[in-house]
């Protein structure tokens, strides 16, 4: 995660004007792979066991994870296929060990595209996903 406030509000690239950004505020860097209910890019508050606490503002983004079925056989052909279709919509992704996929979806993205891509190897049993926001 991001400190905001390490950075001078004029040089913050994501600012949030109607907002006060305090010590206590972050942003996530990136697209979260296993964390409910914040986006990349959403200002967020932190406890003090360094959780977050609350979400203050969000960003608009989205995400959508996908978790391939480990064992599956076309896990590798599924890897291939999805890292194809986000890299041709341009998105911002990550994989992690190959298995999981976080896809930032900026506002005003359409992700029908990547739905359909999913859809049949979902119902065969082959990944699991889901969109966040």
């Amino acid at each position: 995660m991001l400190n905001v406030t390490d950075i001078p509000a004029a040089e913050h690239p994501h600012s949030f004007p109607e907002l006060t950004i305090t010590r206590c505020c972050f942003s996530p860097a990136q697209s979260p792979f296993f964390t409910y209910g914040i986006c990349y890019l959403d200002v967020v508050t932190i406890d003090s066991a360094h959780l977050v606490a609350s979400v203050v503002q969000k960003s608009g983004h989205r995400t959508l994870r996908v978790a391939l079925v480990a064992d599956h056989q076309d896990r590798n052909q599924l890897h291939e296929l999805l890292h194809g279709k986000v890299v041709e919509a341009a998105l911002p992704h990550e994989w992690l060990q190959s298995t999981y996929l976080s896809v930032d979806l900026p506002p005003g993205t359409d992700p029908a595209t990547l739905r359909e891509a999913l859809k049949a190897p979902a119902q065969a049993g082959a990944l699991h996903w889901e969109i966040d926001s």
